[in-house]
């Protein structure tokens, strides 16, 4: 499990396709004091550590997490969101995530107000409802509050700070995004759903 509050900005290193993917992925990170299995949250998908070196870790990709994520964008170079798993006594400054990507979301408008910008995305037709105003979602492995919701599309505002220390300063029109829902509401609307079936 992961809180969603991003602990550094990666790169990509190397990429090697063999079926999967495999990325070796630079970091600021201690790796010497992580463990080959560990999970790693990259830009919100959990991913298992398979090999370590002083400055980098790399991980395996499968085939079923690149066809539903953007993960099969990754090049050499690019920058990624990574957070560690979520240890017992952790402050929880996020909120829930499991680094399992529900869809990907598009962004559809970019507009400044002041030194924040402000994000309008597009979620997929069967998560839209999922996606309420004041709600937590994860957006590339980033815990946000959403602003204001208009059928599929809803709006972030990023402020200095998290465009600094995540990817979100580099943001562009068109880019596709890790959407992952937040868990409350995923059983929320089961049991509401469950409670009209019932009736």
């Amino acid at each position: 499990m992961f809180t969603g509050i991003i602990t550094d900005k990666g790169e990509i290193r190397s990429i090697t396709r063999r079926g999967d993917l495999r990325a070796r992925i630079g970091t600021g990170y201690d790796t010497g004091r992580i463990d080959i299995g560990a999970s790693i949250a990259c830009d919100g998908v959990c991913l298992t550590v398979v090999a370590l070196g002083e400055d980098w870790f790399e991980v395996d990709v499968s085939g079923e997490t690149l066809a539903r994520t953007n993960l099969s964008g990754w090049h050499t170079g690019k920058r990624v969101n990574l957070e560690r798993s979520l240890r017992v006594g952790d402050e929880l400054g996020g909120h829930i995530v499991s680094g399992h990507v529900d869809g990907l979301a598009e962004v559809v408008g970019l507009r400044d107000e002041g030194a924040s910008t402000r994000v309008t995305l597009r979620a997929p037709a069967g998560l839209a409802r999922f996606i309420a105003p004041k709600g937590s979602v994860a957006l590339n492995g980033t815990s946000l509050t959403i602003n204001e919701v208009a059928g599929g599309d809803f709006g972030i505002n990023f402020i200095p700070h998290t465009k600094e220390v995540t990817t979100w300063g580099d943001v562009a029109l068109g880019d596709e995004v890790n959407l992952e829902i937040d868990i409350l509401a995923r059983y929320v609307a089961r049991l509401s759903d469950a409670g009209s079936a019932a009736d």
